[in-house]
């Protein structure tokens, strides 16, 4: 069983008499995959995001995550899907300014009252080379550094899949290399699904797999007679 399937799913916005279509297609993410998704601003990256997460649901179609369909989840169960399944890591950090690094880090563990949470914490902390680092606040560490305990807290859970929103979109080249090879790892390390919205081609060029989105839909590359790609649904 694929950890997880998107199947003919469609999100659309805006009023239903010329509905914009965000996301038409199908996708399967095997466990311990790593997917890059590419192309334009606008074309439909994080709406695949935000229905692999269940952040978002689609118009229609289904999102199948590890066997259970998100759509017949009720709160309580999607809460604890995301809680326990999925890891988001985003282009702007997202913690918590007056929380240090280790207690960022295992907040999500002391919502679910785990009772290892910070040596969980610190474990996670190791593993991006930020143990030396726990006990400072955000603002102490640099836009790589605060991306690093993004994903150690991401990770604390050991969830199953993991989303990253451009995570390097806010860094320069240099720091950018040093977080995606701390991605890479974790999917060797800890074999978890890593999906990635993106536009750095150092992203795409380390992903096992790339999913380039056109107005929601993939794309072939060009082949070797030059021609323009064709659009198709996403597979």
């Amino acid at each position: 069983m694929p950890l997880l399937e998107l199947c003919n799913v469609t999100k659309l916005y805006g009023a239903e008499a010329a509905p914009v279509v965000a996301l038409n297609g199908s996708l399967t993410v095997e466990a311990g995959e790593f997917i890059a998704l590419t192309g334009r601003s606008g074309c439909g990256k994080s709406t695949l995001l935000n229905l692999c997460g269940a952040i978002d649901f689609p118009t229609s179609g289904d999102v199948v995550l590890e066997g259970k369909s998100t759509r017949l989840l009720n709160d309580a169960q999607l809460t604890r899907l995301r809680r326990e399944k999925v890891g988001f890591i985003f282009q702007s950090f997202q913690l918590l300014n007056t929380l240090t690094a280790v207690e960022n880090v295992e907040l999500p563990l002391l919502l679910g009252r785990r009772q290892d949470a910070r040596r969980t914490a610190l474990q996670r902390l190791r593993h991006v080379e930020m143990e030396e680092y726990a006990n400072r606040l955000p603002h102490q560490l640099s836009g790589g550094e605060q991306q690093r305990v993004a994903i150690a807290r991401a990770l604390v859970h050991d969830p199953r899949l993991l989303l990253a929103d451009e995570p390097t979109g806010n860094l320069d080249s240099g720091t950018g290399e040093v977080v995606i090879d701390v991605l890479r790892r974790s999917v060797q390390e800890f074999g978890v699904a890593l999906v990635v919205a993106t536009h750095s081609p150092e992203i795409a060029s380390v992903a096992a797999r790339i999913i380039h989105l056109h107005d929601g839909r993939i794309v072939d590359p060009v082949g070797d007679s030059g021609l323009r790609p064709r659009a198709q649904r996403i597979r």
